[in-house]
């Protein structure tokens, strides 16, 4: 199970039901995906995205952080 948190723009952001602990927001937009940790907001691995791709998914996992973190702790209780 992987929900989706939010949307924006051509980007998914979701994660999955069963992994690590810590929190975390998955991206993914068609076949490229990122990986940051939040708290602080960290890339933990990327594939097939730019460094100016990554440089923006940052800024949007920083600005929706607490969102994220919300929605991580009602999934993961």
């Amino acid at each position: 199970m992987s929900p989706t948190v939010l949307r924006i723009g051509p980007y998914r952001f979701f994660f999955y039901s069963r992994e690590e602990t810590r929190p975390h927001i998955h991206i993914e937009e068609g076949k490229k995906t990122a990986k940051f940790w939040i708290k602080p907001v960290d890339l933990a691995e990327s594939h097939g995205f730019s460094t100016r791709d990554l440089n923006k998914l940052e800024g949007l996992v920083s600005e929706n952080e607490e969102l994220i973190l919300k929605e991580w702790r009602e999934f993961h209780g």
